[in-house]
C-alpha cells in the first residue's frame, strides 16, 4: 500500500466500512472512557467535537458526550456547522435541549445554537481516517480541521480519535498539516511532542 494521503484515504475508507456496527460500538465506548480518564482533563474545560456521519462508518461521539455531561457535568461542549463553500466551520455550544439537523452529507448540525468562539476551546475533538508515528492524519481532504486548528489557541489540545493504529509515516505531509497532540484508539493512547518535526 502506498502511503500518500489520496491512497490512504481510500484505504483506510473502505477498512472503516467494513467494520461492523458493534465493532464501532465497541470502539467508541472504549474511546469515550480513555478521553475522560485523561489526567489533564478539567471540570472547567471547553470540549469541541464531531458529530458522527452514520454513512461514514465514524467513531460514535454520542458515547462521549454522555460520559462527559456524567463524569463532567460543569464542562462546555461546542460543535460545528459546515461552510463548504469556504471550507470553514463555525461553532456553537452543544447544549443538552440543541436542535439537530442532518445536512445534505449526514452531517448533525445545530439549529439556532448560541454561537462559540474557538479561542475559549481547551480542547479539540479531532476525526481522521489514519494517522501516522509522529501525530499527523489523513481526513476527508477538505481541509476543515487544520484551517480550524490554525484558530485556536496555541495551548488547546488536539485529540484524534482513530478506529485503527497508526502507520510508520504519511508520504506527502506538508507545512499546513496540524499536528495532533494525542490519539485515542481504545486500546492506546498515542502522545506526540514538538520536538518532531517534517
Amino acid at each position: 500500500m502506498e502511503n500518500d494521503k489520496f491512497s490512504l484515504r481510500r484505504h483506510y475508507s473502505q477498512l472503516r466500512a467494513a467494520l461492523t456496527p458493534q465493532e464501532i460500538q465497541h470502539k467508541s465506548e472504549k474511546i469515550a472512557f480513555q478521553f475522560v480518564h485523561l489526567p489533564d482533563l478539567r471540570a472547567e474545560d471547553t470540549v469541541h467535537l464531531f458529530l458522527p456521519i452514520k454513512a461514514k462508518n465514524e467513531i460514535n461521539t454520542w458515547y462521549l458526550v454522555e460520559q462527559l455531561r456524567l463524569h463532567y457535568p460543569s464542562i462546555r461542549l461546542m460543535i460545528s456547522r459546515s461552510d463548504f463553500t469556504h471550507k470553514t466551520l463555525t461553532h456553537y455550544y452543544l447544549e443538552t435541549d440543541t436542535v439537530l439537523v442532518e445536512n445534505q452529507y449526514g452531517i448533525p448540525e445545530p439549529i439556532a445554537a448560541k454561537v462559540a468562539d474557538s479561542q475559549a476551546i481547551d480542547w479539540v475533538i479531532v476525526p481522521l481516517l489514519c494517522f501516522d508515528q509522529e501525530g499527523f492524519r489523513v481526513g476527508y481532504g477538505q481541509g476543515f480541521y487544520d484551517r480550524f486548528l490554525s484558530t485556536c489557541r496555541p495551548d488547546t489540545k488536539k485529540v484524534g480519535l482513530s478506529l485503527f493504529p497508526p502507520i510508520i509515516k504519511i508520504a506527502d505531509r506538508h507545512l499546513f498539516d496540524v499536528r495532533l497532540n494525542r490519539v485515542l484508539d481504545g486500546d492506546f493512547i498515542w502522545t506526540f511532542t514538538d520536538s518532531l518535526f517534517l
